[in-house]
């Protein structure tokens, strides 16, 4: 730090004696001092590493605070989004017009949402521990029950391929105090694929303390998975089959819920937004006057709008790039 200052002491100096213009000697180091300072200025900012408007300028915007918990955010080809309010058991829509209503009672306490290609949500309902399918005038039908027999500890988050429609899921065992009794649970917590509608899960990935957040890319060629349990966010290749290989650290950071944007950058939860950059580096942070941030998804007509969900509330923030689908 003190190089820094001394490096900026004596440009300041240079400078000054540039402006007394004496001689032709101030046309020649006005051009390279100028360059010189905001070299020394850049290097401050790239110590952090973040780019506090890289994703956004703007200023985050309350939409409402009446929930208990929300959740769940995902959103439909038009860019309305739906949430979950987990412990009033609904299911909520924001609509591109900003219109707050309630889409579901009942909801089959649904946390994680993802939408298929048809319209219809895929939910996490973990009142029963099930994997749900809600179609645009709420009918339900329980894709997921069990895997191999055994009750599932509690669907959580969940991603819908949009190349081939299959949909992986994260089942950790949180224990929820709106059940009547506690379930014999699988002691490994792990994340399952299930190819198409009609058939049974399988095991995706394992070897995780407690997977929670889910998402991948528009291409189904990636998908990351947040072990929230052991801070660490990873990324997995999708093989044609559906099953994934190739396992790497993406982040040592864990997440709740997360999304993806068309640049590629990734957004993890929890104590605000936190973004990183398709290789894996922080390029800005968004702070949330909340508690708790649990997910995010974007939005809204032209798919920049940031919607984020945080304890009671739910927020909005106009960005620079893109959701994807």
């Amino acid at each position: 730090m003190h190089s820094y200052f001394y490096k900026y002491l004596c440009l300041s100096v240079l400078i000054a004696i540039a402006n007394l213009n004496t001689s032709g000697f101030a046309n020649l180091i006005k051009p390279d001092m100028s360059f010189q300072i905001q070299k020394i200025n850049s290097r401050y900012v790239g110590d952090t590493g973040i780019n506090q408007n890289k994703i956004s300028s703007d200023t985050l915007r309350l939409v409402s605070d009446q929930f208990s918990f929300t959740e769940g955010p995902a959103v439909d080809k038009e860019g309305n989004i739906f949430f979950t309010d987990q412990p009033n058991n609904k299911i909520w829509e924001y609509d591109i017009n900003g219109k707050l209503s309630l889409f579901m009672d009942s909801a089959g306490r649904s946390n994680g949402l993802y939408f298929d290609k048809k319209g219809n949500i895929i939910s996490c309902a973990d009142e029963h521990n099930q994997l749900w399918l809600i179609t645009p005038q709420k009918k339900v039908t329980v894709l997921v029950n069990n895997v191999g027999g055994e009750i599932l500890n509690g669907p959580n988050d969940v991603w819908v391929n949009p190349v081939n429609g299959g949909i992986y899921f994260t089942d950790p065992y949180y224990k929820r105090n709106y059940w009547e009794e506690d379930h014999p649970h699988i002691a490994a917590e792990n994340v399952y694929y299930l190819s198409n509608y009609k058939t049974k899960p399988v095991l995706a990935a394992g070897q995780l303390t407690r997977p929670n957040g889910i998402i991948g890319t528009p291409d189904g060629g990636l998908l990351f998975v947040a072990d929230i349990g052991a801070n660490k966010t990873y990324r997995y290749r999708i093989d044609k089959d559906g099953t994934l290989s190739a396992r790497e650290l993406f982040a040592n950071q864990g997440s709740d819920g997360m999304t993806i944007d068309n640049e590629g950058n990734i957004y993890l939860t929890g104590k605000g937004v936190t973004v990183y950059n398709k290789d894996g580096k922080i390029i800005q942070h968004i702070p949330v006057p909340e508690d708790w941030t649990a997910n995010v998804c974007f939005g809204g007509k032209n798919m920049d709008e940031l919607f984020i969900t945080a304890s009671k509330s739910v927020y909005t923030l106009h960005t620079k790039v893109k959701g994807v689908q």
